[in-house]
């Protein structure tokens, strides 16, 4: 009975869903696609993508401490003025659209991405990446979506945690153990992913 007199967290005023469905249709889908399909590998599938993690990357944008090439290039001006409720709201619109299909790749290039992502390297101290972002690809709410993602931008990702331009110790402990061919396998796997 208690659960049902607690309004949801995500529930915003309606002209705050507006302005931000506006937002992700006139500004942010000029980059992302008007529903989060981007068709450019420089700019991030947002469809589908959870939201916690849709507002946390969007406050470091906004905080300037997400330092990767193109969060400093792009997204540290467009979230500077964003308030927490239209990120939250952004973030909201963004995880409620559908995402688009994976594209092929090379067989042999997705199933040795597979094999990293299902089991990791241990002889190079890769973990698997699927402990953290699941079995699919999918991610949970403080790890992202990365099945379907342009495997151009996740090897961009992957190059910035690596050097350490995008701080996050976890990543970099991964990242720094792989191949430039690994990691473009791993790539391959998760864009070739629904």
């Amino acid at each position: 009975m208690v659960a049902s007199l607690v309004a949801p967290a995500q529930e915003q005023p309606a002209a705050v869903v507006q302005h931000a469905s506006d937002l992700a249709v006139g500004v942010c889908g000029t980059c992302h696609g008007p529903d989060g399909n981007s068709l450019n590998p420089m700019f991030p599938r947002l469809a589908g993508q959870h939201a916690p993690y849709l507002e946390e990357q969007l406050k470091a944008f906004r905080s300037e401490t997400r330092g990767d090439p193109n969060a400093i290039a792009y997204m540290w001006g467009m979230a500077s003025s964003l308030s927490d409720e239209t990120i939250a709201a952004l973030a909201q619109y963004f995880a409620g659209q559908k995402a688009g299909p994976g594209k092929p790749h090379d067989p042999q290039s997705i199933a040795r991405g597979q094999d990293i992502f299902e089991h990791g390297i241990p002889g190079e101290g890769v973990p698997a990446c699927a402990a953290c972002h699941g079995a699919d690809a999918l991610g949970g709410s403080a790890f992202p979506r990365l099945a379907g993602q342009h495997a151009e931008y996740i090897l961009m990702q992957l190059s910035s945690f690596q050097s350490n331009m995008r701080n996050v110790a976890v990543m970099h402990g991964v990242a720094r153990g792989l191949h430039e061919s690994e990691m473009k396998a791993v790539a391959d796997y998760l864009e070739s992913l629904p």
